[in-house]
């Protein structure tokens, strides 16, 4: 992502006026899905794919590649002499019928602009790998070809729930079927004031378990890592999540000043609360709406998701993490009005760790964007611990891809969570401002522990804004909507020592609700 000085774009030393932080390789190709049914239904390829002699495989095989790997220097990967130029041959290419690979698996091709290099795939079976080395037979009418990347097809062929293309980027369809931000299996300089690395699994060892069960092992090469990755990934019944169980090891060639582990990557134009970012006639067009944090320590927190002026970083403390994610709360229809994008459709992406991941932070990145086709939100956690040269490390997590909230908590006395939040002018409704330089923050929060509490409980919004940028709070049940309570605060942003503020509801020493970390900086 682009860093604060200088700017950088994507690719590494690209300017922004050049290339801002796009969808990368998924930009064109991913766009084309919606158009599926744009391209004839061709014959099947008479031409069958080649694959070399089965060799031995194993995870302790690949983590001994990767570390053998990590001994000797970077090598530049080079564009496919097949990378077709033309963005209808691709889609052909991409959508057209054609024979998948071991039953499920089909090809996106390379592409000059977009996804230039070649990948190395590989077949698994009862502990054996097969590696394609002749592709024509995978792509319509037998066409020569180099992968690029492949999805993942659902049982009836239709359509697919899971893809990787680019780089280190791969995403699922969630509970609703839908695409929408993007993971990514590390995450190198992201947000430093200097380009950013983007290392790329270069080879993928595939191995079909059944139509909703895939596992995936991955190579990942760059100029200051390389890695072993290994993705066990399940499709829920209709209307459930899908799951993937993520197994890591990574071996370092030189010192690395942020190592994100467990990288998201999603878009964030506008929301109801920032109309002034708003051109397009659409309500609202995001990914993600908030990044929900579960800490060590038990703390639940959301960070509502803004278009920044200049490039922000939030870094929390997230000592023996919980979970943490990317979300799409708001799922209604309406306050979209998108019936070709889908924005309520979009899945929430949730990690959680396995094991003890220690001391570290959950660092939440924004950009800049006036597009829709544009990421500008990455989150990730990063290790106290340094990446140095010659060292190792390993760690396990789960994606959930889902429309479910897994961040809520259970239980009777679950912290609320906060489910909207407008900004406005400071004051009473029609009345005159009583400053122009006050500004109104107001959040909704829904949960167990709200419900039957009235007035009289005692319920009050805790802040730490300074007496002096707080001029008025209040806090009280919305009316007509049980377990429902608001909160407002007009706040002098001029006043307020950071450029954010939390506040959650409480009675008496007894938190109601999940903490919001909610910026007053454009």
């Amino acid at each position: 992502m682009r860093g604060e000085s200088p700017e950088v774009g994507l690719e590494a030393g690209v300017p922004v006026t050049e290339r801002s932080l796009a969808r990368r390789e998924f930009s064109g190709l991913l766009a084309l899905m919606a158009g599926l049914a744009a391209f004839p239904r061709l014959a099947e390829a008479a031409v069958q794919p080649k694959f070399a002699a089965p060799k031995p495989f194993s995870w302790d095989i690949l983590v001994e590649q990767a570390r053998a790997l990590a001994a000797r220097p970077w090598a530049e990967p080079q564009t496919s002499p097949h990378a077709v130029a033309d963005f209808d041959a691709v889609g052909k290419l991409t959508y057209g019928q054609a024979q998948a690979l071991g039953g499920n698996v089909r090809l996106f091709p390379t592409a000059r602009g977009t996804s230039p290099h070649a990948v190395k795939l590989h077949l698994v079976e009862s502990g054996s790998a097969r590696e394609l080395i002749d592709a024509r037979g995978l792509f319509v009418g037998g066409k020569q070809g180099d992968p690029a990347g492949f999805r993942v097809m659902t049982a009836d062929q239709h359509s697919d729930w899971m893809a990787y293309l680019g780089a280190s980027y791969f995403r699922a369809s969630g509970s609703r079927d839908q695409y929408g931000l993007s993971a990514r299996g590390i995450a190198v300089d992201t947000g430093l004031p200097k380009a950013e690395e983007f290392p790329s699994f270069t080879a993928f060892w595939i191995e079909n378990l059944g139509a909703d069960h895939v596992r995936i092992h991955a190579l990942l090469d760059g100029p200051s890592l390389t890695g072993a990755y290994a993705f066990d990934c399940r499709k829920g019944a209709s209307g459930a999540a899908v799951t993937q169980d993520v197994r890591v090891s990574l071996f370092f060639r030189r010192d690395i000043e942020r190592l994100g582990a467990a990288p998201m990557t999603s878009m964030f134009w506008y929301d109801q609360s920032d109309s002034a970012k708003r051109r397009d006639w659409r309500p609202e067009i995001h990914d993600s709406d908030g990044l929900a944090l579960w800490s060590g320590s038990g703390e639940r927190i959301w960070v509502p998701l803004s278009n920044p002026s200049v490039n922000r970083t939030n870094a929390m403390r997230a000592d023996h993490v919980k979970g943490f994610g990317l979300l799409q709360r708001d799922q209604a229809f309406d306050h979209y009005q998108d019936d070709g994008a889908f924005y309520d459709r979009r899945p929430s992406l949730w990690i959680e760790p396995q094991g003890d991941w220690g001391a570290g932070t959950v660092m939440l990145y924004r950009m800049p964007t006036d597009a829709e086709t544009q990421d500008n939100i990455a989150a990730f956690w990063v290790s106290d611990q340094p990446a140095r040269a010659g060292q190792s490390r390993d760690f396990s997590y789960r994606l959930t891809w889902t429309s479910q909230d897994p961040s809520v908590a259970t239980g009777a006395g679950a912290a609320a969570r906060c489910v909207d939040s407008w900004q406005g002018a400071a004051g009473r409704p029609g009345d005159t401002p009583t400053t122009q330089e006050a500004r109104k923050f107001v959040f909704d929060f829904e949960g167990p522990a709200l419900k039957g509490l009235t007035r009289d409980s005692g319920v009050t919004a805790d802040t730490n804004l300074p007496a002096k940028a707080l001029l008025h709070s209040a806090a009280y049940p919305v009316a007509g909507q049980e377990g429902r309570w608001r909160v407002t605060l007009d706040v002098r942003p001029s006043a307020v020592p950071s450029p954010e503020f939390r506040v959650y509801l409480k009675r008496g020493e007894q938190a109601l609700s999940e903490t919001v970390i909610q910026g007053v900086q454009p």
